[in-house]
């Protein structure tokens, strides 16, 4: 198997011109990661591409990971199996499989085998005894954390912090802590602005401080962006979705990428950034989870 790191080029990074952001006397950049690989798309790509890499340096013949039945790991960790050929697998929260889910039939089109369990039983994700039966269930397996968020995921993350241009704030959705805990450890700018987008996220605190416990720049996870908390989003988000897709041409879905840029919108309009300030917001991809948001008729069909 090969899998090469470098293999990807640089995702590109997309000004806005806003008379909002004129009149603010401040620069708006976006890093178009959603744009980074072609099905394996934004913080995915970079969380995966050197755990990856792991698994191929090890003796393991097999991915195992976990995610909800919408989740953009499991596409992406589906789609690099199919594209790296490597077997994988997926603790499902169910306890069953909706077979029409879109991301569950791009799983079991990629080969990818499915094993749906209780929430209760899925609670049980990072418990240690947990994960020591899995070994002994299936010990061929790498397992890979939920969301991808591990060290080696840092590594990939912090490529995209030394990749930006000079800027004063940098802004990332954050879910489960990897991106942002990547961005702070390699980045060397003034301050790193993580948008929770779930409700009641500062127990993601001391696990940001445990993957990066020596960040080089200051960072803040700002907690009072989720619109009601994971998977959820009001009519004026997704709103502002379209509109920023109609103006500004940047395609958005209401559970990461447009909460942070909804956020970023709010903070602009309060006057958070100094005058002269230059911002860069992360679009971490997730683009494909407006399939699902359409099957569940949260969103219109266009």
């Amino acid at each position: 198997m090969n899998i090469v790191p470098n293999t990807i080029p640089e995702s590109p990074i997309m000004q806005l011109h806003d008379p909002l952001i004129e009149k603010m006397q401040i620069s708006v950049s976006i890093k178009r990661d959603d744009l980074l690989h072609p099905i394996i798309h934004g913080n995915k790509w970079r969380k995966l591409k050197y755990n990856l890499a792991a698994f191929a340096s090890s003796d393991k013949s097999e991915l195992l990971t976990f995610g909800g039945p919408f989740s953009n790991h499991l596409y992406a960790t589906a789609a690099a199996g199919k594209i790296f050929k490597i077997p994988t697998r997926a603790i499902v929260r169910g306890p069953f499989l909706d077979e029409s889910n879109p991301t569950i039939r791009f799983a079991r089109a990629c080969g990818m085998q499915l094993h749906p369990v209780s929430r209760i039983d899925y609670r049980q994700r990072h418990d240690p005894s947990y994960l020591e039966q899995l070994h002994t269930t299936y010990p061929n397996a790498y397992i890979l954390e939920e969301g991808g968020t591990n060290k080696a995921a840092l590594k990939g993350v912090n490529e995209l912090a030394v990749s930006l241009p000079e800027h004063d704030y940098l802004l990332c959705p954050t879910g489960s802590g990897g991106t942002l805990a990547g961005l702070i450890t390699g980045h060397t700018r003034k301050q790193v602005l993580g948008i929770a987008v779930l409700k009641e996220a500062q127990y993601l605190v001391p696990q940001i401080n445990a993957l990066a416990p020596q960040p080089i720049c200051d960072w803040r996870l700002m907690t009072n962006y989720h619109d009601g908390g994971y998977g959820r989003f009001s009519s004026s988000l997704w709103e502002f979705c379209q509109w920023m897709y109609r103006t500004h041409h940047l395609p958005l879905e209401p559970i990461y990428s447009g909460k942070m840029m909804y956020a970023l919108w709010q903070l602009i309009e309060q006057g958070y950034f100094p005058a002269g300030s230059q911002i860069i917001a992360v679009h971490t991809g997730g683009l494909q989870g407006k399939d699902g948001l359409r099957y569940r008729q949260l969103i219109n069909a266009s």
